[in-house]
């Protein structure tokens, strides 16, 4: 991968919200835009591969041995352990891979992950947090999906709490009350970041 060295650094865009905030629905509309030149950042996960998702398009699913090995290896951008042994991180031959299609990188990442890419990238990250209207509402939105248990749903909300504590680190926070407008404030945000 030696043409990698000469690449043309492009811009990353982090999307990070407490789960069911929609932020994984306003992603993949802006991935939808061709003017927008992205690519979506697949996560690394040390989970359960759940419903249709499949190895390599929704996730890199790792065991968690495996996922330790690369983090002692110093091969993620960024990583958290979630829960115990629970891992998601960033592998940087991620960014690298998309980077070197002369494309932007776009992240569905929790708040500590997006926070770190950030802070590491500075002046190429856009940080956008979305805010759901309310916990309550978040609570909702977390049941209509029926793809977890009541306690993992009370676990989500416990952690949603700090998270939205965090949303002033980020440069900006759209606030997801209707869907349209979310998606509307999202594209002009990231349209005027990757041009800029």
């Amino acid at each position: 991968m030696a043409e990698q060295n000469n690449t043309k650094e492009g811009k990353l865009i982090v999307f990070s919200a407490p789960s069911g905030s929609g932020k994984t629905t306003i992603v993949k509309h802006l991935l939808g835009l061709d003017h927008l030149n992205l690519e979506f950042s697949i996560s690394a996960a040390s989970r359960e591969k759940r419903g249709n998702e499949i190895n390599g398009k929704d996730y890199y699913f790792l065991s968690a041995k495996e996922f330790k090995n690369k983090i002692k290896n110093d091969e993620f951008l960024e990583w958290e352990e979630v829960y115990r042994d629970n891992f998601y991180g960033t592998l940087k031959t991620e960014v690298e891979r998309i980077w070197a299609k002369g494309k932007n990188v776009i992240f569905d990442i929790d708040v500590s992950g997006g926070l770190r890419i950030k802070r590491k990238f500075p002046e190429q990250t856009l940080a956008i947090f979305v805010k759901p209207p309310s916990v309550d509402e978040l609570k909702i939105r977390l049941k209509k999906r029926k793809t977890e248990s009541e306690d993992k749903i009370n676990m989500r909300v416990a952690k949603a709490s700090a998270e939205l504590a965090t949303a002033p680190l980020f440069d900006t926070i759209v606030i997801n009350d209707t869907l349209e407008h979310a998606l509307e404030e999202a594209e002009t945000l990231v349209s005027n970041f990757v041009n800029s």
